[in-house]
Formats: C-alpha cells, structure tokens, sequence
C-alpha cells in the first residue's frame, strides 16, 4: 500500500512556436500542450510519473527574480 504525499513543485511555461512548453526545474521534466492549462496538467503528469519511477529526494524551493540586461 503506498502513501502519497503532495509536493509543491515550479512550473515554467513559455510558448514556442504553436505550443505552450512547461517544464519543472526540480525534477527536469518538460511537455507540452496547445494551451497554458494543457502544458501543465501535462507535466503534472509527466512529472507523476516519473517521480513513481525514479523517487527524488524533497526539492529545496528555489528563489526566482528578474533583472535587467543592456542590449545594444
């Protein structure tokens, strides 16, 4: 009997070309979707998945900001 046990995970979604992309930097999974709903109830399960397969230790939360570059 196994127990499963919630993680709170980061998503990172961009779109490229006709596509959302998404991607969790914890673990390094990445789908796809035709929407932003889509990409990530996609890598929700994806990452599942994995994660039944190859169990990972529980993340570190990481720490996002932005910052400005000069481009000529």
């Amino acid at each position: 009997m196994s127990t499963a046990t919630a993680q709170r995970l980061t998503a990172i979604l961009h779109r490229e070309e006709q596509v959302y992309v998404a991607e969790c930097p914890e673990v390094g999974t990445v789908s796809q979707g035709d929407t932003l709903e889509e990409a990530l109830a996609n890598l929700r399960e994806a990452t599942e998945l994995f994660l039944e397969e190859c169990p990972q230790p529980v993340p570190v939360p990481r720490l996002f900001t932005t910052f400005e570059v000069s481009v000529a």
